[in-house]
């Protein structure tokens, strides 16, 4: 059994355990720069709402203020610790020295809203708290792009959950498609935004 399928059931046990507390205390896991991908919690979440056990509210509820505590601990460990203290104590929880420098590039380039761009992007949703929490960004828009950004991703895994149904556990396999459809949909996005800018900016010193 490989790690990603070991997180898979430790994480469904740990739910069934202990219902919506399991949600909360494995996305707040998630949120941080630890080893448990949502793609390993939400879709089981949305199974349970299928078979009547859980309901979208709780789920909801539960999921989203995991993400809020454990972007939050992130935040305040790069406010407070810095890239020294990640990089010395990463390494216990599998955390690539290379992807914590992408995910500080990322974050110094599109500035706050890669807090909320990055909720939807493998690897960098995991640590985007640290550099966010290292740049000083203001608190209240940190919490706002993280609940909205968060709580989006988490109900959609939960919706693909819940329309697999007992099947939900392949949605591992074909998240990466959408995590590549939706870098491209940003890089596109941002590659206009950039493209009108520059526009504006040259009709009004021409």
């Amino acid at each position: 059994m490989g790690i990603t399928e070991l997180i898979i059931s430790y994480s469904t046990k740990i739910i069934e355990a202990t219902g919506y507390l399991g949600v909360t205390i494995l996305m707040i896991f998630e949120s941080m720069i630890a080893p448990v991908p949502s793609e390993a919690v939400m879709p089981f979440a949305g199974f349970l709402i299928y078979e009547g056990k859980f309901s979208w509210l709780g789920v909801g509820l539960a999921s989203t203020l995991g993400s809020i505590i454990g972007s939050l601990t992130s935040y305040y460990i790069g406010l407070y610790g810095g890239k020294p203290l990640v990089e010395k104590f990463g390494k216990y929880l599998f955390l690539d020295k290379h992807h914590l420098e992408l995910t500080e590039k990322f974050f110094a380039k599109y500035g706050d809203g890669a807090v909320f761009f990055s909720r939807f992007i493998p690897v960098v949703r995991h640590l985007i708290s640290v550099p966010a929490g290292i740049g000083e960004m203001n608190i209240g828009k940190f919490l706002l792009y993280t609940t909205i950004g968060a709580g989006i991703w988490n109900m959609i895994l939960t919706y693909v959950g819940f329309i697999l149904k007992e099947n939900w556990n392949t949605v591992k396999q074909y998240t990466k498609y959408g995590d590549i459809f939706i870098v491209l949909l940003i890089v596109v996005g941002l590659g206009f935004f950039i493209y009108k800018s520059i526009n504006k900016k040259n009709k009004q010193t021409s």
